[in-house]
């Protein structure tokens, strides 16, 4: 028998609900399936054949018109174990932004540093004061990154904000047409932001605003040393909490089905498209970057992902109706041994196949 019938056998042979952990051998354990599936079979089995393969790789899942389709774990990971999200946490972050706007505790996207955090402004220049909240939204506040080889002095520190706020501007910012310096500490600006915006702690704004519509477990994450939540880096969800974000996006800000919201707006829907419009490109990945959301296109379709180091990713493809989320080892560089550009690979494949 043909490999990839062999493999289509094995996957319509298993029960629809997936099993926490995975046995090493892919020929042995495919994905679990749902009935309803509308995807390749034989093209998704070779992917997830692949997908065993990756050292790195904990979790691949895809969901396709709110079905989850298929499933499965790798490397000891559970389902019911929560990943850390990293940087995936900046979408998180974005869409508590959306959610601050629509309740009117921020007012717009022009509003600037000088104004939402006065006393840590105080003394800056003119041009760190006028650093808007799409600068910070769009990494293009123009301020030295706090990432990469910055990143440990930074979480080093003692005060989070003014280390952020302290770098040079090395770049005009966006509102001044300046480019994309991916940096965390623009988002934790923005968790500052929004915890003095709001009155309330970046952990309970997201539990109202987003984990409790949308049946995510409520799970408290770092804080600085001001006691302010970590913005940006270090949530957790598991992979199919992960899902549930990545369908409320799907919908336009919809809770999507089987949420306690189901079928109310949490957020606005003009925010879930403000965030998905590219506003500029990076300079390392070569992809497009909005509010706090990543873009590609695959097989002539877009693609929206959050995406957080070691390979966490949420991709969501709306013209599929399509989301798929991937988790690896937060600890390993996602460009050792080519592991980021093989989730991507994955991914690339599972959009075909839903194509078909």
């Amino acid at each position: 028998m043909p490999r990839a019938l062999l493999l289509l056998a094995l996957l319509l042979a298993v029960p629809a609900c997936a099993e926490e952990g995975a046995p090493p051998n892919a020929e042995a354990s495919a994905p679990r399936l749902a009935r309803r599936e509308r995807l390749d079979s034989a093209a998704l089995a070779e992917v997830y054949a692949r997908a065993a393969t990756l050292p790195k790789l904990r979790s691949l899942l895809v969901e396709q018109r709110d079905t989850l389709v298929a499933e499965r774990y790798f490397g000891g990971a559970r389902r019911d174990r929560p990943a850390n999200l990293k940087s995936a946490s900046k979408s998180v972050v974005s869409a508590l932004v959306g959610a601050a706007l629509a309740e009117g505790a921020l007012r717009d996207l022009r509003q600037t540093v000088g104004e939402l955090l006065p006393a840590d402004a105080r003394g800056l220049d003119s041009a760190k004061r006028a650093i808007t909240l799409e600068d910070l939204l769009s990494m293009r506040s123009g301020l030295e990154s706090t990432s990469i080889g910055n990143y440990g002095a930074w979480v080093s520190s003692r005060d989070w904000i003014r280390y952020a706020l302290a770098r040079p501007m090395v770049a005009p910012p966006g509102h001044d047409g300046g480019p994309m310096i991916y940096s965390t500490g623009n988002t934790h600006l923005l968790a500052a932001i929004l915890t003095r915006a709001t009155g309330a702690s970046l952990y309970r704004q997201y539990v109202r605003a987003l984990a409790r519509p949308l049946g995510i477990a409520p799970r408290e994450w770092p804080t600085d040393p001001r006691g302010i939540y970590f913005g940006g880096n270090e949530m957790r969800m598991t992979p199919r909490e992960m899902l549930r974000f990545g369908a409320l996006y799907l919908h336009g800000g919809v809770a999507p089905p089987g949420t306690p919201a189901a079928g109310r707006q949490i957020l606005p829907r003009a925010w879930v498209d403000s965030s998905w419009a590219p506003r500029t490109t990076s300079g390392f990945s070569g992809h497009q970057y909005g509010y706090g959301w990543w873009q590609r296109a695959s097989g002539g379709h877009a693609v929206h992902f959050a995406w957080g180091y070691g390979g966490q990713f949420v991709f969501v493809v709306p013209d599929l109706a399509l989301v798929v989320v991937a988790t690896s080892d937060p600890d390993a560089p996602e460009r050792d041994h080519g592991h980021l550009d093989a989730v991507h690979a994955l991914l690339d494949d599972i959009v075909a196949a839903a194509g078909r």
